[in-house]
């Protein structure tokens, strides 16, 4: 008789600290870039480069458009990539370099002549192609990479843990790239172009190194569960893109966990946008307590990640999410009713947001790989890049929408922008009070949408173990069939037949 014991799976080893460790540093370079880009591209464009206001907002607009059309284009085509290398690692090998070195372009000021118009659209075309060049490796190398967790472990609570070490550096990398900033424009005071390149020059370099870290540091654990997968895989047949789209939302949870993110990112992004407005028209202060306010955010996201993890082992991740929005939600609202001598307090609220908004980038980054099993439970493939890349192309989505809603209401409500040159106007009521509106009960609102998302979101810990026993069981079966010439005849026609 044909012996039918699957072999040991990679699976029922658990991941290391150095693995956890490596695979957090993929995430160093991506947040260190988009964190420099999102806080000074727009003024090095328009006070450095000399460019239009108007055609360097377009050179964001473009560019953030193609980024949202490349990411479900690299998500498909990784989830179709063969390899000895797995599917997702030769991205981000080869596309690391490439990634630091267009980054590092989009900070040089290149002259097109003498005549101010033909040097205006010269400028323009050269950033908006350095842009869409960067964006497309910057999916690249971060799309297949943020794919990763689904594949390198099942366990539930691991992944909650594997994401915690993501998102530490994640966020590590924002902070990191704003110390770089200070030190750098310390240095270079004199000579504003020599600062944003030598910005540019050690981001690029920060950025790139951890991302070869993180290959390396995962690549025998990709390569065994690879084997594992080759192995106990039936062969698949593609699914064209109409009916792969069709399967992800048609899976119910995956819909929840697009809600809960998107309103728990359009906070993010609402908040970090009017956070300048509020600090300095309302509290009349400073760019540095701004800068500050946004630090005491990060730090306190940062510690509470491990702390999240542990109790979304004990307790699990709805019950942390609900935690965390609610201590978010009474930061926002106390932020509505501070009043502008109330700055140690402004400064304990924005700790108190920071717990948060680490359970915000946590627990639905973490319930994902969830929704890819149960998906693979009725389908019989794992499209780890389509999940993947439509909750990115979310997140863009959001910040696009998010900094639009605040800018249309900032105008309707009659703020006065600052002229160049000029002291900053102070600002009448009506715009006040909407900045404090936007800074508390809308994000607020937002908030507890999520939260309701949460509560309906079906896939519990004991769910999840139930779709994984499914799957295992499948999978020998599937090596049986195979080992009896079955398989071919069966092939994987259950979807929809195991839901649950």
């Amino acid at each position: 008789m044909q012996n039918s014991t699957p072999e040991p799976s990679p699976f029922s080893e658990k991941l290391t600290f150095s693995t956890k460790l490596a695979y957090g540093a993929g995430d160093l370079g991506p947040a260190i870039t988009a964190n420099i880009l999102a806080v000074f591209l727009l003024i090095f464009l328009t006070n450095v480069a000399g460019l239009n206001a108007a055609l360097a907002g377009s050179v964001l607009m473009i560019g953030k458009v193609w980024d949202a059309i490349n990411d479900p284009i690299v998500g498909i085509l990784s989830d179709r990539s063969r390899s000895r290398w797995g599917r997702r690692l030769p991205w981000m090998f080869w596309g690391a370099i490439p990634f630091g070195v267009f980054f590092f372009l989009e900070w040089i000021v290149p002259s097109f002549g003498s005549d101010p118009t033909t040097n205006q659209w010269g400028l323009f075309w050269y950033y908006v192609i350095i842009a869409i060049l960067f964006n497309n490796f910057y999916t690249i190398v971060n799309l297949p990479y943020t794919a990763l967790t689904a594949e390198i472990t099942l366990d539930y609570d691991e992944r909650t843990s594997l994401n915690s070490f993501r998102f530490a550096f994640s966020i590590g990398g924002s902070i990191l790239s704003l110390v770089v900033a200070l030190g750098v424009f310390a240095i270079f005071k004199n000579s504003p172009t020599q600062q944003y390149l030598a910005l540019a020059g050690a981001c690029a370099i920060l950025s790139v190194l951890p991302l070869y870290w993180c290959v390396f540091g995962i690549r025998k654990r990709v390569l065994a569960i690879e084997r594992h997968r080759q192995d106990t895989t039936v062969i698949e047949q593609p699914i064209p893109l109409p009916e792969q789209l069709r399967i992800a939302f048609s899976n119910r949870p995956y819909l929840f966990v697009i809600g809960i993110y998107l309103y728990s990112w359009l906070a993010v992004q609402n908040t970090v946008a009017i956070i300048p407005y509020f600090v300095k028209s309302w509290m009349g202060l400073t760019e540095r307590d701004f800068t500050q306010v946004v630090i005491a955010v990060q730090v306190t996201a940062l510690v509470m990640l491990f702390v999240w993890t542990r109790l979304s082992q004990r307790i699990g991740k709805k019950a942390v999410y609900f935690m965390g929005m609610t201590l978010w939600i009474i930061a926002q609202i106390g932020l509505f009713f501070l009043q502008p001598h109330q700055v140690g307090f402004m400064y304990f609220l924005a700790i108190l947001a920071g717990f948060g908004v680490s359970t915000a980038y946590l627990i639905p980054w973490s319930m994902i790989p969830d929704v890819i099993e149960l998906d693979e439970l009725n389908t019989g493939q794992r499209r780890e890049g389509v999940f993947y890349s439509f909750m990115v192309v979310l997140q863009k989505v959001g910040l696009a929408f998010g900094l639009f809603l605040v800018g249309q209401i900032l105008n309707a409500s009659g703020f006065i922008a600052t002229a160049a040159g000029q002291p900053e106007p102070t600002q009448p009521e009506s715009a006040l009070t909407a900045i404090r509106w936007m800074i508390g009960p809308l994000p607020a609102l937002v908030l507890i949408i999520g939260l309701l998302l949460a509560y309906l979101y079906p896939i519990t810990k004991e769910a999840h173990a139930e779709i994984l026993l499914k799957l295992q069981e499948r999978k020998r079966r599937g090596i049986r069939d195979r080992g009896s010439g079955i398989g071919e005849e069966e092939g994987w026609e259950v979807q929809g037949e195991e839901e649950g």
